[in-house]
């Protein structure tokens, strides 16, 4: 049996009717290329979203308020500071909200926090100054802005005591924030930010739903988280109206929602790989049928049943080989395009293009086993009969 002579007959063969060849392969170009694009998007955002909460420490905790009693009172925020093991916190007031200067207008993030804010979520002041305790005692129209905020509304201009509307109120910008690196749950550069009480007395309201708080250290976060749990207990009677998550549980609960999305979108596109297969099969047992005169012929001149599957296989397998490399590449291209058009990160799992190209040959050689073994099993006498 001569392997090259047999794989030279498969190519000529593929080669003598490129269009059906590539409709065929079509169906693992798509899949894979569904398996490598869901991927490296839905794994480049989880990466992006679980640096940006690592970048934060692994001595923050998050507090969510819910239920009938929906929030706390402001004032009542304030004793979870002084609970052991607790550094410092900042009651978290958000909203979206047009802001405008002058005639520029951008629609950004605005958050309202204490004096702990920029410290506890990692934001440094690059000009100007940080909300003191004065300003969020006497609820003062003071704004400090991210980067992008800055060149959105002023340009080149000089940003700080100058007045922007903020929904309409009037706030001063007193800082600048130093540029952080951005994640794909958004820009972090986008961001305005208040005094607590200003923006919750704009928004007439006295209650929050949302704390951070910092612990002494990573060694003293579950004693802060402890106590925590153990003061809204009492303050609401029922474990039902609040969350409390540290930064490690969030992280763990990310890693297992994004194993179980992965999971389900390879198992989408592995549906994909599976039909592409039957495509393959459906045109490979055409193909029998079409050349079983010339399997007649090569079995009369002296070829054995192995040489006939070998050449079978190696087109399905030839095939779903060049279906699973164009996916690849264009899978890897699109996911480019993607994260580039949309702004997020994507992630390239070179582990899953490996797997999804495997299973592209595999499926091609499973679904041309059964075309390749019926050409085998073709005799001679019967073939050369077949018109």
């Amino acid at each position: 049996m001569n392997i090259k002579s047999v794989t030279k007959m498969a190519f000529q063969s593929i080669l003598s009717n490129k269009m059906r060849t590539f409709l065929t392969m079509l169906g693992i170009i798509i899949g894979v290329f569904s398996v490598v694009v869901l991927i490296s998007i839905g794994q480049g955002a989880t990466s992006g979203v679980a640096d940006s909460i690592s970048s934060m420490g692994s001595n923050i905790i998050n507090v969510n308020i819910r239920g009938r009693r929906s929030a706390l009172k402001y004032n009542d925020t304030y004793d979870i500071e002084v609970l052991e093991g607790v550094k410092s916190a900042t009651p978290v007031y958000s909203s979206s909200s047009t802001v405008k200067y002058d005639i520029e207008t951008t629609d950004v993030s605005i958050m309202g926090g204490n004096e702990n804010y920029l410290s506890i979520n990692n934001y440094e002041v690059e000009s100007g100054r940080p909300i003191t305790p004065v300003d969020v005692k006497y609820r003062n129209k003071i704004a400090i802005i991210g980067s992008t905020t800055a060149e959105d509304l002023f340009g080149k201009d000089e940003p700080l005591e100058k007045e922007i509307s903020v929904g309409g109120e009037k706030y001063t910008v007193v800082g600048i924030l130093k540029e952080k690196s951005s994640s794909s749950s958004g820009d972090s550069n986008d961001i305005v930010i208040v005094p607590v009480t200003s923006l919750m007395r704009q928004n007439n309201t006295s209650e929050v739903s949302s704390i951070t708080v910092q612990a002494n250290s990573a060694e003293d976060s579950s004693i802060a988280k402890e106590n925590i749990e153990n003061y809204l207990l009492e303050y609401f009677g029922d474990e039902d109206y609040y969350n409390v998550f540290s930064q490690d549980e969030m992280l763990e609960v990310l890693s297992e929602t994004t194993a179980m999305l992965t999971a389900m979108l390879g198992g989408i596109a592995g549906i994909s790989l599976l039909v592409g297969g039957i495509g393959i099969m459906n045109i490979m047992l055409v193909t029998v049928t079409e050349r079983t005169k010339e399997i007649g012929v090569r079995k009369a001149i002296g070829a054995g049943r192995a040489n006939i599957l070998i050449q079978f296989l190696i087109e399905s397998s030839v095939m779903s080989g060049m279906g699973g490399i164009i996916g690849v590449l264009s899978g890897i291209s699109a996911s480019y395009v993607i994260s580039n058009v949309m702004d997020i990160t994507y992630s390239i799992n070179i582990p899953v293009i490996v797997i999804a190209f495997v299973f592209s040959l595999a499926v091609g050689v499973f679904f041309g086993l059964y075309p390749a073994n019926k050409a085998s099993k073709l005799k001679p006498v019967d073939a050369l009969r077949y018109e």
